[in-house]
């Protein structure tokens, strides 16, 4: 866990969801890997075809923008999928269900930070699946709510999906925290806006987070 920042007066909490409030290392490469697969299908290649293809930009993206890494919406509207059509891949194509269940750790630490602060999600899946994640978990009726894909048809890290979680929660940027497995996705732009920001590495890392915010 790397905390670079947390509010004096914070009141809200934005959980980043997948590789954040679960760690499954199957289920992370299959939702990356499944819209792949279909723009293998779309486009008459093979999937290793366009797993090539997709390397091969997002690491020369990286390597033009200083070492950030670009999600994967982003590079599939770069490839020329509408958003639109990556929503729906999205609520299709897996079912978190069928990789996720019941967490009584995460429930645990996520009620101790309930009794303090407003928390909500902030994720590049739409909220449908966002939502199926949650209840998966056994977590959502600890969060106000998702914003998603669909909220405002961006993929982060977005001004327009902050701000929509910040008018969730009815909070300023130095009221909240942000919490992410990803720097350049889930955090740099919101510690930009004045936010708070907590690195994890997994789930193991939210467990701890009582400790952290509730001293």
């Amino acid at each position: 866990m790397t905390v670079y920042r947390i509010p004096e007066n914070l009141k809200a909490i934005i959980f980043d969801i997948d590789s954040t409030l679960y760690t499954h290392d199957e289920y992370a490469f299959e939702q990356v890997d499944v819209q792949i697969r279909r723009y293998a299908e779309l486009r008459g290649m093979t999937a290793d075809q366009a797993r090539r293809l997709f390397s091969e930009f997002r690491s020369g993206w990286s390597r033009e923008h200083g070492g950030k890494k670009i999600s994967i919406g982003n590079t599939l509207l770069h490839f020329g999928i509408p958003m639109d059509e990556i929503i729906r891949w999205r609520e299709t194509l897996v079912d978190p269900a069928d990789y996720l269940c019941r967490d009584g750790r995460l429930y645990d630490a996520l009620s101790v930070l309930h009794e303090r602060y407003s928390m909500l999600c902030l994720t590049n899946n739409p909220v449908k699946i966002g939502m199926k994640t949650l209840e998966a978990l056994g977590v959502d009726g600890l969060m106000l709510g998702v914003v998603g894909l669909d909220t405002c048809g961006v993929s982060k890290p977005d001004m327009r999906s902050l701000e929509a979680a910040m008018s969730m929660a009815g909070v300023s940027a130095g009221q909240c925290l942000s919490v992410g497995d990803r720097y350049d996705i889930d955090l740099a732009l919101p510690l930009e806006t004045g936010m708070g920001a907590v690195l994890v590495d997994g789930v193991a890392d939210v467990y701890e987070l009582p400790q952290v915010l509730c001293r």
